[in-house]
């Protein structure tokens, strides 16, 4: 992506982030890009088009990011704690992707089946994962639906956890590890 496709890509998401999409224009992305509507629309031929864009390519870094680390793990809990850590760390480095897929999730726009349907294809690659783990016995029987959304609630969550503008990674995670995932574990 080029360096003025990424300025509009980034504004457009802090906008749409801070104000909501509706809100947004495309004179106020153009404006604090400082590049003309031609240029805008060279790159995107619509402010959905962006809002499209950003959806995929924040869904997409997300499940690449996973299915990177998982495959690295060689037991069900190691892979949901990865799942766990990488999702904590996506937020709060994406916090206003995240806002944006949480805002518009809701209702039946077009807007909120393009987050359905991306959130949806990442929550099948964790609850592959959650539903091989209790298959092998490596993870306790739970209703793999329920379990798969609490695992992304958890990342979710973490958001509420800033203080002075700052959330610990490292500590967070370990936090729910020993709350949560350790408890997933069959036998426990």
């Amino acid at each position: 992506m080029n360096r003025t496709k990424r300025k509009i890509f980034e504004t457009s998401m802090k906008l749409f982030a801070e104000k909501g999409y509706d809100a947004t224009s495309i004179e106020e992305i153009t404006a604090e890009v400082g590049v003309a509507k031609g240029t805008l629309y060279y790159h995107f031929s619509s402010k959905e088009e962006i809002f499209n864009f950003l959806i995929e390519e924040g869904m997409n870094l997300l499940k690449n990011s996973i299915k990177i680390k998982i495959d690295k793990q060689s037991n069900y809990i190691d892979k949901l704690r990865a799942i766990v850590l990488i999702q904590i760390k996506i937020i709060v480095k994406y916090e206003n992707f995240m806002t944006i897929v949480l805002s518009e999730l809701w209702g039946n726009s077009p807007r909120s089946k393009t987050c359905k349907k991306y959130l949806d294809e990442y929550l099948e690659i964790v609850k592959s994962i959650v539903e091989e783990g209790i298959n092998i016995g490596e993870i306790k029987p739970y209703n793999v639906d329920v379990l798969t959304s609490e695992i992304f609630g958890l990342a979710c969550a973490s958001l509420l956890h800033k203080k002075n503008g700052e959330i610990k990674i490292e500590e967070l995670y370990k936090d729910l590890d020993r709350s949560f995932i350790q408890n997933l574990r069959k036998g426990k």
